[in-house]
C-alpha cells in the first residue's frame, strides 16, 4: 500500500500560478497511474487530470484543460500539477491519488492523499 503527500497549495491571486507535488511516504510511484481530484466546499470531489504510468498520456477535466498540466517525474518519485491562470472556482481541496490500473481513468483509484488547500482571490 503507498501513503501518498500532497504538498504547494496556498493562497494566490486570480490570474496567478501554483504547482503542486505528490510524493509517497512509501512506495514507487512508478507503479501507478496517478490523476489530481479536487473537492470544493458543498460540491462533490472531482476529476481533474490524470496521466500514465510511464507519462507519455494525460487527460484533463474541461475546466482546468489548457490551464493545468500534469506531469510525472519517476526517478524522483513524484507527480506535479502545474496550474496556470486561476480562477477563483479553481479554489478547493486538492488530492492526489493512484491506481493500480494499466490505463487513465477518471475513476477507480485505490490510494489517496489527505489534501492541500488551494485558495484563490479575485
Amino acid at each position: 500500500q503507498v501513503q501518498l503527500v500532497e504538498s504547494g497549495g496556498g493562497l494566490v491571486q486570480a490570474g496567478g500560478s501554483l504547482r503542486l507535488s505528490c510524493a509517497p511516504s512509501g512506495g514507487t510511484v512508478s507503479r501507478y497511474t496517478m490523476g489530481w481530484f479536487r473537492q470544493a466546499p458543498g460540491k462533490e470531489r472531482e476529476f481533474v487530470a490524470g496521466i500514465s504510468r510511464g507519462g507519455g498520456s494525460t487527460d484533463y477535466a474541461d475546466s482546468v484543460k489548457g490551464r493545468f498540466t500534469i506531469s510525472r517525474d519517476n526517478a524522483k518519485n513524484t507527480m506535479y500539477l502545474q496550474m496556470n491562470s486561476l480562477k477563483p472556482e479553481d479554489t478547493a481541496v486538492y488530492y492526489c491519488a493512484a491506481r493500480n490500473g494499466l490505463g487513465i481513468n477518471r475513476r477507480g483509484y485505490d490510494y489517496w492523499g489527505q489534501g492541500t488547500q488551494v485558495t484563490v482571490s479575485s
